[in-house]
């Protein structure tokens, strides 16, 4: 038996791929070639656009793949008799950070219309059409909703009046002189699975652990280890100083006066805190990267 998986072509491939080798799993991509080798021999990969995945996993034609919730929405408002989708988990990341994208109402800087309701009439350009009209019908506001096949951002104000597009930091619509007057929805990506592929108990046991382990590498992101040696007396000053998931793990030493500890920091604090340790006698000290924390 074999899982057939879909991975998201695209924007978000190489964040994708990447996350797949922290979590242990390396996936070899051919720029010739839609299916990907997987080093599972229980997993079959295929190249799908995000904006597709949804579709596919429903249809059966994949029994689960990786899409934004964005585009799970589009399908779900599309209908056509599909089936609904199991959401395995929301993974959080997107392609160039580990945060939620946003689907955002953008208008040019100098436009006359300043908030939702001005747009009374307008022509609006986005790839995401169905959530779009769905917003603007849940606002009671009458507009055309265009779909855009890309560069989204140049359409105003002569092809269009506004753009819904999604950005992560904003800095796309800044250089296009676009300002945000609303943010439609916010999306990160989920892992999706078909019913019966839900329903069957070894797909779905795999399933389970695929995303275990993919969480896993997400909450290891920003995060290393650390060791260190310190003397029992000094332990509170030290303790004080030490953030962690939940609390250091300390254990005895050989030597009756000294224990070791081990925990868990965040990485851009290591710089200030390892001094701090070590001003507070600490002593051995050593940091580790993570590639997984299962929590």
């Amino acid at each position: 038996m074999k899982l057939k998986l879909g991975i998201p072509k695209g924007s978000l491939q190489d964040a994708t791929v990447q996350l797949f080798a922290r979590a242990g799993f390396n996936i070899y991509v051919n720029t010739r070639s839609y299916f990907p080798a997987i080093d599972d021999p229980d997993i079959e990969c295929m190249l799908i656009r995000a904006q597709e995945m949804a579709r596919y996993v429903g249809d059966g034609v994949l029994d689960a793949g990786l899409t934004g919730r964005d585009w799970v929405l589009e399908q779900a408002l599309a209908g056509g008799g599909r089936q609904p989708l199991q959401t395995v988990s929301e993974l959080v990341y997107a392609k160039q950070s580990f945060g939620k994208v946003k689907w955002v109402l953008a208008v040019p800087d100098e436009s006359r219309f300043k908030k939702p309701a001005d747009l009374e009439g307008a022509t609006i350009a986005t790839e995401l059409v169905r959530v779009t009209e769905d917003y603007f019908r849940r606002l009671g506001v009458r507009v055309n909703v265009e779909f855009s096949w890309g560069a989204t951002e140049v359409k105003p104000p002569v092809l269009a009046d506004a753009i819904v597009e999604a950005t992560e930091t904003g800095s796309t619509l800044r250089a296009n002189r676009l300002s945000i007057i609303d943010t439609v929805m916010e999306s990160a990506t989920q892992f999706v699975a078909n019913e019966a592929a839900w329903q069957d108990p070894w797909k779905r046991t795999k399933l389970e652990n695929f995303a275990m382990l993919l969480r896993a590498a997400i909450a290891a992101q920003g995060r290393v280890g650390l060791m260190l040696n310190a003397r029992r007396a000094d332990l509170p000053t030290v303790l004080a100083l030490l953030p962690a998931l939940r609390r250091p793990t300390i254990s005895p030493l050989a030597d009756a006066e000294w224990v070791a500890l081990n925990t868990i920091v965040e990485e851009p604090t290591v710089r200030d805190l390892i001094p701090r340790l070590k001003a507070a006698r600490a002593e051995g000290i050593v940091e580790y990267p993570l590639n997984k924390i299962v929590e």
